[in-house]
């Protein structure tokens, strides 16, 4: 095959003794037995995206590996000496149970250290939010997470965070790409110093553990825990680390752990995707609640950022919400709390994102809180903490099964998320209630709103092409109609506009720019399609909404909201 002179001329860099003999051999197997493959593996940089950098673990430029790395730290390091100058750095590392993590954090150590950077490396595979806690724990300028979150086993993934403990936002991930690109990979400094790296373990497990429960705990009487089952999976994951510990110290005491998936394994065996997004995920975990007639069941993602829950509905079988409807569940309670300890005075504010349910929208008007609405990531929740100190956070997610409890962690976090579900169970059992029919209610008095997402993966080069091709025409061929309603509103956040198709009138979005589109139609139903920044998909999310006046009224009307859905997938032929 054919293959452009730009990709050989990375591939013949590569093949100089700036790089390892292994690496080099396994470019020359390449170069003979797969170039389709070479081809994939040079054909682009690795980019950061909505989480970071994730990609598949091999060699070339497009792939993870000790040299991509090694260069983001190369640049990260003078990037922080300039930002900082004449301060003593410290960065702390964090990594998770997938295949290399742990020898690429190592790696990445030692860039640090061969800088000059004080690294404080976590001994063992640590939980994603317990890395954000640490860097302010411990007074560091940046941190880094080695980490693919829920992707397959082949891919690996490295997260940057700074001094606030959030992740990277503009203008600093745009100088910081300035300057990795400018690096050539000779310039890596590989030769650490072993004396500014400090391993680190339980000390600040108990720290993160300690404020956890601080922050998620809600005066939830002892019997109530007592009276709480709980089946809890890691799907293999870093959430064993910290999970049962934290449920232990809050004083849950009837957890029961799925034993085949509590081992770390990077291949995730027992699972087709370690994702709680995925149903299957959790197949497990429901089988064993319902053998001990649990009351409410938790899967977390191999990071343990996302965490997907189980609770039984009134006909007491074990439904799996979505991640909208555990966010609007976890919001209200903490807007009730916050109300029944006189803290809301209007200073306060929820954080959620452009693709998840306006429900959100309604939570925080009935409150009087206002709710800030960003791009797809929690990044950019963070940031909104960081840019508006004078008001208090009090907790926010995304439709993608993510959720933050206070200010403590600046990313989303399951290990929080999971008592505080677990407060909200244990409080709603006894009074005879449960969270299921605590969501119901707020149907009821915010509005019943019903939201799905359809993801559609497309790999490789012609992938890529292929839903850049989806995004060019829903710009340049707008809907006007869709499912008999009519498209009044346009978003285009990569053109940073929100046209009026009624009126004519286009307003600027103050948000920065980002490949999304979304339309509003009159009967106030929300579509939006976006490619993801981390994984080879384009996704549609869909909601639609209605009023209703009674717990009666939800049967029929969610049956005629999830007719609309269809309707509106089938008519945009995406089904």
């Amino acid at each position: 095959m054919h293959i452009d002179q730009s990709i050989l001329d990375k591939v013949n860099e590569w093949l100089t003794p700036t790089f390892d003999n292994d690496t080099q051999n396994q470019i020359k197997e390449m170069m003979t037995t797969s170039p389709k493959n070479l081809e994939e593996s040079f054909y682009k940089n690795l980019e950061f995206g909505t989480g970071g950098m994730r990609g598949i673990m091999g060699v070339g430029t497009n792939r993870i590996n000790k040299y991509t790395l090694g260069k983001n730290t190369q640049g990260i390091s003078e990037y922080l000496k300039k930002s900082f100058p004449g301060e003593d750095l410290k960065v702390v590392i964090a990594y998770d149970c997938r295949h290399n993590s742990d020898t690429l954090g190592k790696v990445v150590a030692d860039v640090f250290s061969a800088n000059g950077i004080k690294v404080f490396l976590f001994s063992e595979m640590r939980p994603t939010p317990e890395l954000s806690f640490a860097l302010k724990h411990l007074n560091c300028h940046a941190g880094i997470v080695l980490t693919a979150s829920h992707n397959p086993p082949e891919y690996n993934g490295y997260k940057v965070y700074w001094q606030d403990g959030g992740q990277l936002v503009p203008p600093q991930d745009g100088e910081i790409i300035e300057v990795i690109e400018r690096l050539k990979y000779s310039e890596i400094n590989f030769e650490a110093n072993e004396s500014l790296i400090e391993y680190i373990s339980t000390e600040v497990d108990e720290a993160f553990a300690e404020s956890t429960v601080a922050n998620a705990s809600f005066n939830t009487s002892a019997s109530a825990k007592a009276g709480l089952k709980i089946v809890y999976t890691s799907l293999h994951g870093t959430s064993i680390k910290m999970v049962p510990s934290v449920l232990a110290k809050a004083g849950y005491t009837d957890v029961n752990i799925v034993p085949e998936q509590a081992e770390p394994n990077g291949d995730f065996p027992t699972v087709v995707s370690p994702n709680p997004e995925e149903p299957e995920a959790l197949t497990m975990a429901l089988a064993l609640a319902e053998k001990l007639n649990a009351d409410i069941v938790f899967g977390t993602d191999p990071d343990s950022d996302r965490l997907g829950v189980a609770v039984r509905d009134t006909q007491n079988n074990m439904l799996l919400l979505n991640g909208n409807q555990t966010m609007v569940i976890m919001t209200h309670y903490l807007l009730e709390q916050w109300q029944k300890a006189g803290k809301i005075n209007g200073k306060q504010f929820i954080g959620s994102t452009i693709v998840s349910t306006p429900m959100m929208l309604e939570l925080a008007s009935a409150y009087n809180v206002e709710c800030k609405v960003g791009l797809t990531g929690f990044k950019w929740i963070a940031k909104f903490i960081k840019d508006f100190p004078e008001l208090q956070f009090i907790g926010g997610g995304e439709e993608s099964f993510g959720f933050m409890v206070g200010d403590a962690v600046r990313d989303k976090d399951a290990v929080g998320a999971i008592l505080l579900m677990c407060e909200i169970a244990a409080q709603a059992k006894e009074n005879n209630s449960s969270v299921y029919e605590y969501l119901q209610q707020m149907y009821v008095d915010y509005g019943f709103y019903k939201e799905h997402l359809i993801s559609l993966t497309k790999k490789g080069i012609e992938g890529a092409n292929e839903i850049k091709q989806m995004m060019v025409d829903l710009r340049e061929n707008p809907l006007a109609e869709i499912n008999g309603q009519r498209v009044i509103m346009v978003e285009d956040y990569q053109n940073a506009t929100a046209k009026n198709l009624l009126s004519g009138e286009v307003e600027t979005l103050t948000v920065p720019k980002s490949n999304v589109l979304i339309y509003y139609l009159e009967d106030g139903s929300k579509i939006c399609a976006r490619p993801s920044g981390t994984e080879p998909k384009i996704k549609f999310y869909f909601s639609v909404n209605c009023a209703i006046e009674s717990l009666s009224d939800l049967p029929e009307a969610e049956k005629q909201l999830d007719q609309k859905i269809k309707n509106i997938i089938a008519e945009m032929q995406l089904n």
